[in-house]
């Protein structure tokens, strides 16, 4: 069974009637309740959570972590997102929503600003979500598009890195575009980025949306751990029989100074 915790930062619910009234059981419980029958172990978690909602043990169990964020990012630990960074170099799935493209973790494993255009028109406009991959694993058991009667414009340009796939563009009523379901491979992890779900749409109501997050679990947990996680590898002996050997090995930098402090004292 795969492990999928669902990171909301739930500060929406707490401060705005119009999210309240949209999410009564939060954004993060809406997409809990949406994945129950898919069989996975989900756990919920929030920002005001202990720990910012992963202590380690969390951290280590998570097989796919799903984010959503808005407000405050910038709350976020950076030590913290040190620890999930590299959970995601290691192999940890990670979908990122919506306003979660200027999440912490997101811009570092990106590196760039992950910028993009958007509009907040009064009462919501369409936006038509356009599979390009209906052979892709995420893809699984969707039309050929979804409708959305209210949704939140993101556009083009996406300061993002060219993404492995483009699964999904979306299209947008006031005639804007964007790259809103894309692909992503860092280390041993498989991160995905979908742009549907402004906080104060029902969305993650949408049986499709569902269908999309639950697929994107499947395809975002790794497949088996064996082999190398991508380390820096020392191999002083070499495999093939008379090739140089190192023979000597420098200590390691923080040892070296280390000591050096230490002479000082």
């Amino acid at each position: 069974m795969i492990n999928v915790t669902v990171w909301n930062e739930c500060r929406h619910e707490k401060e705005d009637a119009d999210v309240q009234e949209c999410y009564p059981e939060t954004i993060g419980g809406c997409i809990v309740e949406g994945l129950k029958p898919f069989g996975f172990n989900l756990t919920s978690a929030t920002l005001d959570d202990p720990e910012q909602g992963w202590p380690q043990e969390r951290i280590d169990n998570t097989d796919v972590a799903i984010w959503w964020g808005h407000r405050y990012h910038d709350e976020l630990d950076d030590k913290l997102i040190d620890k999930l960074q590299q959970r995601v170099l290691e192999g940890m799935g990670l979908i990122v929503l919506h306003s979660g493209h200027h999440a912490k973790l997101f811009k570092r494993l990106m590196g760039t600003s992950c910028n993009l255009s958007w509009r907040e028109a009064e009462g919501g406009e369409r936006e038509r979500v356009w599979c390009l991959k209906p052979s892709h694993p995420i893809a699984y058991n969707l039309p050929p598009q979804i409708e959305l009667p209210l949704s939140e414009m993101y556009g083009e340009p996406f300061d993002i890195p060219d993404p492995d796939e483009l699964v999904f563009t979306s299209w947008y009523q006031g005639g804007e575009i964007l790259r809103s379901g894309c692909t992503f491979t860092r280390g041993r992890g498989k991160i995905f980025f979908f742009s549907p779900g402004h906080e104060t749409f029902p969305i993650y109501r949408n049986p499709h949306i569902i269908q999309v997050l639950a697929n994107a679990i499947q395809w975002s947990n790794q497949a088996h751990t064996s082999g190398w996680n991508m380390k820096n590898w020392g191999r002083p002996v070499p495999l093939e029989k008379g090739a140089p050997k190192q023979t000597y090995f420098k200590k390691p930098r923080k040892l070296m100074l280390a000591e050096k402090a230490a002479q000082k004292k």
